[in-house]
């Protein structure tokens, strides 16, 4: 039946993409893939223009990011995924504390714990919805957290733990860079992949990475530690800082990320793109709070994320059936995260989301809540 109602046509967004990731792609970067043909496209990662490519996505990151002195823009093959596994061969060096509060810290967790080299980790879990921060504790040499939890919409706040000694801050940001604001001398390692904020695709991953964390993967590369050579991330320092990856990457998403960077640093950078997600949070809270069949799943406004929106369902509606009648509709991407079964709705709110959209989409789920209602 839901997919039968017809949303008049004045409340629809006028883009219906609001998917948690991959996100919103701009016209914009599309264009630029076709730019790139031939001069990028099909060209050698060692030559000049892709190298040139790999320059400029570091140096406007680096400027997005006001880097301080002596930290670096790193990036390799295979996201963030990919990275936990880099992160256990190249950054811990005995014990690391993990902050879990839904499915993607909680991956990293498992990674540490098992690789046969590692101690157990430290796990600090809290419940879906709310946040873990990190502990001071004897034995830990990493603390690790994500910044923006994509599957429950839950923003943890990113502050180096104090009396921690020469412990590393390593944050999972790959739902949160770009969109959230970062004081990046709060962590040495801030990895992430550009399919969320940076309306790329995946595939590939970058860190922001402190001299600390630098001087750290070189010490343990120069142990016995067995470490492949697509995770060993010594290896990727030595070829970022030649502008390349130690094999061949995909180039369309360097290019689309260099497309997305520009526009960001010509709008305000920074201030820019969070100012815009702000502002879509803003909406979609304030609806959600004034509904008597809405409630945000994040309980505690200070962790709801302003990049991706979690909001409960009355249990006398099919939030399935809202999503439903919504794709027929050119609406997307607005299911909750599979293994979380809740009666929920989740809908990014990148940068290259317009607040406009967002008000619009509150605006025809209002009109479908009318009609669905028992």
């Amino acid at each position: 039946m839901s997919t039968e109602l017809t949303i008049p046509a004045q409340l629809l967004p006028r883009d219906g993409r609001f998917g948690s990731g991959p996100s919103r792609v701009r016209d914009a970067q599309i264009q630029a893939i076709v730019d790139a043909q031939p001069a990028i496209l099909g060209t050698s990662h060692r030559q000049a223009p892709v190298r040139n490519l790999v320059g400029d996505v570091r140096r406007m990151l680096a400027e997005l990011y006001a880097l301080p002195d002596g930290y670096e823009v790193l990036l390799g093959n295979g996201g963030s995924t990919s990275f936990w596994d880099a992160a256990a061969f190249s950054l811990v060096e005995r014990r690391a504390q993990h902050g879990v509060f839904g499915e993607f810290g909680s991956k990293f967790a498992q990674v540490t714990a098992a690789a046969p080299y590692l101690e157990s980790p430290d796990v600090r879990e809290a419940p879906a919805g709310s946040v873990a921060v990190p502990q001071a504790t004897d034995g830990i040499d990493v603390y690790a957290w994500p910044h923006n939890e994509t599957s429950t919409g839950a923003m943890a706040p990113v502050v180096r733990p104090s009396d921690t000694g020469g412990a590393l801050t390593v944050i999972d940001g790959t739902s949160a860079a770009g969109g959230l604001d970062l004081d990046v001398q709060h962590t040495d390692v801030y990895y992430f992949a550009p399919q969320k904020s940076f309306g790329s695709d995946g595939g590939i991953w970058f860190a922001l990475m402190s001299p600390a964390a630098i001087e750290r993967i070189g010490r343990i590369a120069a142990t016995d530690r067995y470490i492949p050579a697509t995770l060993e991330l010594a290896t990727a320092v030595e070829n970022s800082r030649k502008d390349q990856t130690y094999n061949t990457p995909a180039l369309t998403p360097l290019v689309m990320m260099r497309n997305q960077l520009e526009w960001m640093l010509a709008g305000g950078g920074m201030d820019f793109a969070t100012g815009r997600t702000a502002e879509s949070a803003r909406r979609i809270y304030a609806w959600a709070d004034d509904s008597s069949l809405l409630t945000p799943f994040v309980t505690d406004a200070r962790y709801r994320s302003q990049v991706v929106a979690t909001i409960d369902v009355d249990e006398a509606i099919d939030a399935g059936a809202i999503a439903a009648a919504l794709r027929a509709h050119g609406v997307v991407d607005i299911d909750p995260y599979r293994k979380l079964g809740r009666n929920q709705l989740r809908v990014g709110m990148f940068p290259a989301v317009d607040p406009d959209d967002v008000s619009a989409l509150t605006a025809s789920i209002d009109w479908l809540l009318e009609k669905l209602a028992p």
